[in-house]
């Protein structure tokens, strides 16, 4: 594995919806590209004040509707723009020493692919697609019932061959690596055979799996991907807040130290498929979930808009991810942060950022949950004498923490005194030793 992701933490876009760009009437996968893709770039320098470094960027390939029904991997969305608007960005990325991770869908295609189509209106089956022609009818497999999306042939050595091709095309255009969407879905194997014919080529590539559950360290070890999402963490993270039962946030901290023998988990509270933070744990709270993001192990990620405590709510209809997916103004100045709890979630990003700039130890060391209740729960994480320690109140009555050898307040309010720190209600603190 390459050493740059050690330091790298990613503001996370889904750019169709960041540039306005239409999702579902209108698209026209063939269009005249509109370069909406230049809306990014204004944001670059937003993204290096918040104290992040990397570009996680949602699908840009040409596709359907909303990024995961791709039609052409080797072309950009021309609702985005063409490869000049992807090369602009690019360039304007790697002047301010901003790192560029593309999605990789590479479980399935929109039904519109040129492969797919040409084979369902009775051509030669091109050897893609777990699809098979009975009495002139072509019947697919697809994900996860979406008609929509036609599963492909991870057994097929074609699908194995077009994934490396795409892989390495825009590794030589200058990104620094792949998240492999629903990587859960695709046999490990799969990923195994690929992967290591990549980085023949691109040795410091970085391969980022989404898995929404399994056995992670299992499926690194039989994959050869070099990190993987941690939904349990974000599920301890805000149902731990939201349902006031911390026990749940220490028993994931516990389960997240576990995988750092085998690899160190990509963390994130919010990203393109989940309900805003702010909207799950309320914007009081948002400061708490931060805390415990960037004070224990992993390689963060910051949903774009999470920082501004924007709201949105996911919901399981058509459209549903639309809440979630909102377009940005021109300009970080253009945003409406006169909001007081606005303005503390911005704060906290800036604060919580810089002390893990400050101390990349973080990176992969364990936490120790030292007290936890069902509303107040202190941890300390910590590499020799050097440490962090977090103290969360998200209760309505003042509490009273340990907190170890922290000793300098970071972020949050409170002094500490004789080892322990007094919150009022919904406080927080971050200290470092």
């Amino acid at each position: 594995m390459p050493v740059w992701p050690e330091h790298v933490m990613w503001w996370h876009v889904y750019p169709l919806g960041f540039v306005g760009a239409p999702i579902r009437d209108g698209v026209d996968p063939d269009a005249e590209p509109e370069s909406r893709l230049d809306r990014l770039e204004p944001w670059l320098d937003h993204v290096i004040e918040l104290g992040l470094n990397g570009l996680l960027l949602g699908p840009v390939f040409a596709s359907e509707t909303h990024g995961y029904d791709t039609v052409d991997f080797f072309r950009i969305d021309p609702r985005l723009g063409d490869d000049a608007a992807f090369d602009r960005l690019l360039a304007a990325a790697r002047e301010r020493g901003i790192r560029i991770l593309l999605d990789g869908v590479f479980n399935h295609v929109g039904r519109g692919h040129p492969a797919f189509q040409a084979f369902a209106d009775g051509g030669d089956d091109p050897g893609l697609f777990r699809a098979r022609r009975t009495d002139g009818r072509v019947d697919a497999d697809v994900f996860e019932g979406h008609d929509a999306l036609v599963a492909l042939d991870h057994s097929a050595p074609a699908v194995a061959d077009l994934v490396v091709d795409v892989m390495n095309h825009w590794l030589e255009r200058g990104i620094d690596g792949w998240r492999l969407d629903a990587a859960y879905a695709v046999p490990p194997a799969f990923w195994a055979e690929v992967l290591p014919r990549v980085r023949e080529r691109f040795p410091e590539a970085w391969f980022l799996g989404e898995v929404i559950h399994g056995e992670a360290a299992d499926l690194v070890r039989e994959s050869s991907m070099d990190s993987l999402t941690q939904y349990e963490l974000w599920q301890g993270i805000w149902h731990g807040i939201a349902d006031r039962n911390l026990f749940e946030l220490s028993h994931a901290i516990e389960r997240h130290d576990e995988l750092l023998a085998t690899f160190v988990p990509q963390t994130f509270v919010g990203n393109h498929d989940v309900t805003r933070i702010a909207s799950a744990v309320g914007a009081d709270r948002v400061p708490h979930a931060l805390a415990v993001l960037f004070a224990v192990a992993g390689t963060p990620s910051v949903y774009a808009g999470d920082e501004f405590g924007w709201t949105g709510v996911k919901e399981e209809r058509i459209g549903g991810d639309d809440a979630v997916r909102p377009e940005f103004p021109a300009n970080p100045d253009d945003v409406d942060a006169d909001a007081d709890a606005d303005e503390r979630i911005l704060r906290a990003h800036q604060a919580l950022l810089a002390l893990r700039r400050r101390k990349p130890w973080l990176w992969r060391a364990h936490t120790d949950v030292i007290e936890v209740a069902n509303t107040a729960v202190a941890l300390r994480t910590a590499v020799g004498d050097d440490a962090v320690v977090v103290a969360l109140n998200i209760g309505d009555d003042p509490v009273s923490l340990p907190v170890a050898d922290g000793r300098t307040l970071v972020a949050g309010e409170g002094s500490p005194a004789d080892g322990r720190i007094d919150l009022g209600p919904r406080g927080w603190a971050v200290l470092e030793a």
